[in-house]
């Protein structure tokens, strides 16, 4: 066993407003004052970028000890060192905290210097706040009304740049609203590796456009939108469809693949309208593919299966569950098989399991892979977002679909005469429709129609993700939480209660009646569970298996 430890960080002692802290050395000033409850306003500078250091919003007067001749600080009253002040402004962004240094976040010259910066910034930008998509949470509003000036001195025409300008599928550029921050340019260089974006012309006249032959449609293109501190890149499909400040916004997790991207969804009255990446250093960072994100639009499918179904015929919802337990237990355990879903929460998994006991049906269950490519970046081969908690509950197999051939087999010999189908299609699992039309019953669980709810003896309409409370395992093993931000359509309920009521028809065991419940059940019955609840997950989740290298998705840039 190796006995070498980490090295110790190194400290560094800074005056900030006239208060000394210490922070790790390295740290830029600009994080420095914010950890020292001191915010600097700032448009280039990112975190997760290079800093240029071209906005100058973020001056601060800086200095360093004053020195004897003999290079030793000179010691004020208070047993500090006494500060030299620089007779000018310094950008906080590009500039590393060293021992000694003052720092001053609030004085007459930086107030002076920020007004100055906002001026500038806005002598050619256009009055469009009333009809911009970015109003409700624009930098360029926020800061010029606590840093700005109330009147402008500029009495010349403004410079007239292009608007509406479609950089790519996605993206639309209002140039006249451009502070050329560079950050989109950035995060294409640096992060997603695709140099697609750059500067033209000069002076006032300079404007952000893709090269010459290329178009702005990488598959994180939306995340210069994100990060875009001004109204001028756009998402277009969000653009002119919604007021921010009439969204509800709800914290959640993405389903599209194993990497459990953090998100907020952004929806009114059971609307999403869109989707937007939330920082987890631990997972993604705060970057969000733009496939993920814009793959909500079928969850207000006015296709949606609202209503409970016998045989293509509306019931409600106890004659459904009683005709599905009835079906069920009509059969021996050796007819029954059972298609689980990757894309099941925990709780359901574990449902699904007491589900398996209760008909006596081990090993005749299995979930469907879904496999892709990775990139590299943030999206996982694996496209179930919960494979790692079937794996663990034992729905799944080893090798997740292994037995689904064994499901194909018996429903042809005719050994398989019902198939329970939890929110996935069984074309998928390898039947055709000459199978499916062979089973004495199907009884399914789903949201949208797909090509197996046509034969569904018993069809029973569930939620979608964004419906739902409940947790689920990334690849990296990591515990996240799912939090509803709509209700679901018509009679639709939460799929842990379809599966409640359906064990209970079948064995008659008590029901668990909230979502709490079911999880203090299942961390029961599972060490790693042990000790935990919904509300301990926290908004950014928490490790529960040890993380293997196998099962690891690409690397994510963060």
């Amino acid at each position: 066993m190796s006995t070498e430890t980490a090295a110790p960080v190194q400290m560094v002692n800074v005056q900030i407003d006239g208060v000394w802290h210490q922070f790790p050395k390295g740290t830029r000033v600009i994080e420095a004052c914010s950890q020292a409850q001191k915010f600097i306003p700032r448009y280039c500078y990112h975190p997760k970028l290079s800093s240029p250091g071209n906005c100058r919003m973020c001056l601060v007067e800086m200095g360093m000890p004053k020195m004897t001749p003999d290079r030793k600080p000179v010691i004020g009253a208070d047993g500090k060192p006494e500060i030299g002040w620089i007779p000018r402004p310094q950008i906080s962004c590009a500039q590393d905290v060293a021992e000694g240094m003052g720092i001053r976040t609030d004085s007459p010259m930086v107030q002076d210097c920020r007004k100055g910066v906002m001026e500038f910034l806005l002598i050619n930008h256009p009055l469009d706040c009333p009809i911009c998509d970015q109003a409700g949470e624009c930098r360029l509003q926020e800061f010029s009304v606590e840093y700005g000036q109330a009147h402008s001195r500029f009495l010349e025409p403004k410079v007239k740049k292009p608007k509406n300008v479609e950089l790519g599928p996605r993206v639309t550029l209002d140039a006249e609203r451009c502070i050329l921050c560079t950050r989109c340019i950035r995060f294409m260089n640096e992060v997603a590796k695709d140099d697609v974006i750059g500067i033209l012309d000069r002076g006032s006249f300079s404007t952000i456009a893709c090269h010459p032959g290329r178009i702005l449609d990488n598959n994180y293109s939306l995340n210069t939108v994100d990060i875009c501190p001004v109204g001028a890149l756009t998402n277009t499909d969000f653009r002119f469809k919604m007021r921010v400040w009439f969204l509800k916004e709800t914290k959640t997790i993405d389903i599209n693949c194993g990497t459990g991207s953090n998100i907020v969804v952004g929806s009114r009255e059971n609307t999403i309208y869109r989707i937007t990446p939330r920082e987890n250093n631990e997972v993604n960072g705060v970057w969000l593919p733009d496939s993920h994100r814009l793959n909500f639009k079928w969850v207000n499918d006015p296709k949606r299966l609202q209503q409970p179904l016998v045989k293509s015929q509306p019931v409600d919802w106890r004659t459904a569950t009683a005709i599905a337990a009835e079906i069920l237990k009509s059969k021996t355990s050796s007819e029954v098989w059972l298609v689980a879903s990757g894309r099941a929460t925990n709780e359901e998994l574990f449902l699904t399991t007491r589900l398996i006991d209760a008909l006596e049906i081990q090993k005749q269950h299995d979930i469907i892979p879904r496999q892709g490519e990775a990139d590299g970046l943030l999206i996982a081969a694996d496209r179930n977002p919960n494979t790692t908690g079937a794996k663990l509950l034992g729905v799944s197999a080893k090798d997740p679909g292994s037995r689904l051939k064994r499901l194909v087999e018996g429903v042809r010999s005719g050994a398989i005469k019902v198939v329970v189908t939890l929110g996935e299609d069984l074309t998928k699992a390898g039947l055709n429709e000459t199978d499916l039309a062979k089973l004495e019953a199907i009884i399914a669980l789903d949201v949208l129609p797909n090509r197996t709810t046509p034969y569904a003896t018993v069809l029973l309409p569930g939620s979608a993700w964004i419906e739902k409370r409940g947790s689920m395992i990334n690849l990296k093993g990591r515990l996240q939480r799912l939090n509803r931000g709509a209700a679901a359509p018509g009679e639709a309920r939460d799929d842990w209660e379809i599966l409640r009521d359906l064990i209970h028809g079948i064995s008659g065991s008590n029901g668990l009646y909230m979502i709490e419940d079911l999880f203090k059940a299942m961390a029961a019955d599972v060490p790693e569970f042990g000790g935990l609840s919904l509300s301990k997950i926290g908004d950014l989740g928490l490790p529960v298996i040890k993380e293997k290298p196998a099962a690891e998705p690409a690397e994510a840039v963060i």
